[in-house]
């Protein structure tokens, strides 16, 4: 599955998440403990920001100037209803182009439909958007090992893939970060989400 084609499936599905029902905690404790790595606070982005706008809000709470991105054009559009002053980009983090630079990225619950052979790509072009010292949270699958696999659990056919948690870790290595925290926030599910902070 192509990220337009998930695009597309999201599209039908916006009321899930735009809603009284929806739990608009739900990532807050952890976006916090990454906010608390963070040495400057200039502009952020979420990557997959899906219509809550509930990290939006955080960020701009804490200081920074935040801007979305998604693949999804009837998210994008709810989003920018509830906050017209926020730079909300329809498009997808495989082939669009970025050229700010930011202190913070986060990309909850979505990197997680990069394929997978676009994985460690899209994760690299993120660190390099990253000034010094920038912050980036994300969650994932933490498997042992590499995967993807699609499912309808939600309604349209959606596709997931991951490194694994070594791969993940190995591959910010690499790139110089630092880990500065990984946990298994939803044990025993698979959910983990990694908060690493670029060097110099």
């Amino acid at each position: 599955m192509q990220p337009k084609e998930l695009g597309k499936a999201y599209d039908q599905i916006t009321y899930r998440w735009h809603n009284s029902d929806f739990d608009m905690n739900n990532g807050i404790a952890q976006h916090n403990k990454a906010i608390s790595f963070v040495k400057s606070r200039g502009k952020a982005l979420d990557i997959g920001c899906g219509c809550t706008c509930r990290f939006i809000e955080l960020l701009k709470t804490e200081g920074f100037i935040p801007s979305g991105l998604d693949v999804s054009a009837e998210m994008i559009s709810i989003a920018r209803n509830k906050h017209p002053d926020v730079n909300f980009i329809h498009g997808d983090i495989c082939e669009y182009q970025i050229t700010d630079k930011y202190d913070f990225i986060t990309a909850w619950d979505s990197i997680w439909h990069v394929p997978l052979n676009e994985q460690r790509n899209v994760l690299t072009k993120i660190i390099e958007m990253l000034n010094p010292g920038g912050v980036f949270i994300f969650s994932f699958g933490g498997t042992d090992e590499q995967g993807e696999h699609t499912n309808s659990v939600m309604g349209p056919e959606v596709y997931y893939s991951t490194l694994g948690t070594h791969g993940f870790l190995q591959l910010f290595i690499e790139l110089g970060c630092v880990i500065r925290h990984l946990e298994f926030d939803q044990y025993p599910e698979l959910h983990t989400y990694l908060i690493v902070e670029k060097t110099g």
